[in-house]
């Protein structure tokens, strides 16, 4: 738990770290376990529940279950089919197994992350990080797969000479003039889509890790603010009965009369007319 760790910085630190195996010298041979394992788990979990729902399926009225798959499969079905018009057996598929994939990935965010600190301790494992879309390798992984893709259908699609025509004239037009700036346009916004796409949904699951971290980081703080309630309420208790005693000594002494520098009793409105009177002998003096 939160409150097992020294400070908040530790507590985040190990959190945020994964799980990882080094197959030679320097950074690029290092896997990151937990983020495997996870994958092929919550891969296996949600495709697993679409090949059971299609063994079960039936011809007459559908089941709960059923009818949830075919919303889901008619949603992604539309959907390709608005962007991509020509032969979609493929694309329908890979675009449902991806939306799986990542909406399980990120329904990890949910399981606590101290309870997954805790399991995977009882195994000896020091760091495990449950939900892989927050690793950047598994999030640049999928969009630069995606990508490929989308490159590989474009050519299936338009054609070597179509795919190279929309590259040099879209969006200004197939002017000689503008196939410089057409192409710079397209290359950038080709070359940014798998990135923008990785670092964006990276992004939005580390920023909720972060998130759920500091409110457990809250359980540390119990004991501070139950001692500074306890405080409170002591000094409370102490002025209450200071001023519960005071009251009744102020109450029976007699009052003090105020006093001027010449040590006589004025009051407040008295002292102010005679410091009046004072000043309008000396105007008339003048």
């Amino acid at each position: 738990m939160a409150s097992s760790y020294e400070t908040p910085t530790e507590y985040i630190s190990h959190h945020l770290t994964n799980l990882r195996v080094s197959f030679g010298e320097g950074s690029f041979w290092t896997v990151h376990i937990d983020s495997l394992v996870m994958s092929v788990i919550v891969g296996v979990i949600g495709l697993g529940a679409f090949w059971l729902a299609a063994q079960r399926v039936t011809a007459g009225v559908p089941g709960r279950f059923q009818s949830f798959i075919e919303i889901v499969w008619e949603f992604i079905d539309n959907t390709v089919k608005d962007v991509f018009p020509g032969n979609r057996s493929f694309l329908a598929p890979l675009a449902l197994t991806i939306f799986v994939l990542v909406f399980m990935m990120n329904l990890m965010d949910l399981i606590p992350i101290d309870f997954v600190a805790a399991f995977m301790g009882m195994f000896g494992l020091p760091h495990w990080k449950a939900v892989p879309s927050t690793d950047l390798n598994v999030t640049f992984a999928m969009s630069f797969t995606v990508f490929v893709f989308m490159i590989y259908f474009s050519f299936k699609a338009k054609g070597v000479g179509g795919f190279m025509h929309e590259l040099f004239t879209a969006p200004f037009g197939a002017h000689p003039a503008l196939w410089i700036l057409n192409f710079g346009i397209n290359l950038i916004e080709l070359i940014s889509k798998p990135i923008s796409l990785g670092m964006r949904l990276f992004g939005n699951m580390y920023a909720g890790e972060l998130i759920f971290m500091l409110l457990g980081l809250l359980g540390m703080l119990g004991p501070v603010v139950t001692e500074a309630i306890k405080r409170r309420r002591e000094n409370g208790l102490v002025n209450f009965l200071g001023n519960a005693v005071a009251l009744p000594l102020q109450s029976s002494s007699p009052p003090c009369p105020q006093k001027t520098e010449r040590g006589r009793g004025f009051s407040p409105g008295k002292r102010t007319r005679v410091r009046m009177g004072r000043i309008r002998m000396r105007m008339r003096m003048r």
